[in-house]
């Protein structure tokens, strides 16, 4: 039951192979329609944040889609930030990688940002016992699994941190669970957020959801 790419110990992402370990989540194709939104919005990014970077792969790919900007991943993981920046140095893609918990109320993301980026733990508990067990048994639950009580958790600190750090007009996406996609974008526009738009993935589910500060 062990998931073939932690076995060969790679995966690909965006065209590029990635080391991967059971410290961090195997990168899914839905977090690829993600990149592959935020390269066809056509905007020019300068400053980006990955918030919860895992193996890197948003952000390495966004580095290797925009060269000129400066790309940081962060995570609260310090085994997830080893596995990223081992990454980092087989691509030869210059990134910054730093250790950052979303929940920490005293822990800002720098000013001055264009993007925010993040793929949060986003699948309630309760469905824990109906994952597939290579996921449920294989792939590290920090990295997946929020309470119940509490779905939008990441999402609402991540977006107020990303209201403080992020410049007028900048842009916050956020790749969601189905179920409460549509509400992440509620919450957004409650909190001042413009241009929220709930996104469909490639099944056809609400997976994606974009913003302006």
């Amino acid at each position: 039951g062990e998931p073939l790419q932690y076995v060969l110990g790679r995966t690909w992402f965006m065209g590029m192979e990635l080391y991967v370990a059971p410290g961090v989540l195997i990168p899914r194709p839905e977090t690829e329609e993600l990149v592959d939104l935020i390269q066809r919005s056509g905007r020019a990014f300068s400053r980006i944040v990955d918030v919860g970077t895992g193996s890197g792969c948003i952000a390495l790919a966004l580095k290797k889609l925009i060269p000129q900007a400066v790309v940081s991943g962060v995570d609260v993981s310090e085994e997830a930030l080893v596995i990223a920046q081992r990454n980092s140095a087989a691509l030869g893609l210059d990134v910054q990688w730093s250790a950052f918990d979303a929940l920490d109320g005293a822990v800002r993301l720098p000013n001055g940002l264009d993007l925010v980026v993040s793929n949060p733990p986003y699948v309630p508990r309760s469905e824990e016992a109906s994952l597939e067990p290579h996921v449920r048994d294989h792939e590290p639950h920090l990295a997946l699994f929020v309470d119940d009580l509490d779905p939008l958790l990441f999402y609402r600190a991540i977006a107020e941190k990303a209201w403080n750090a992020l410049i007028p007009g900048g842009t916050l996406w956020f790749e969601g669970h189905y179920l409460y996609a549509d509400a992440v974008g509620t919450m957004l526009s409650s909190l001042g957020y413009t241009e929220v738009a709930v996104l469909e993935d490639l099944s056809g589910s609400p997976r994606f959801i974009h913003a302006i500060r």
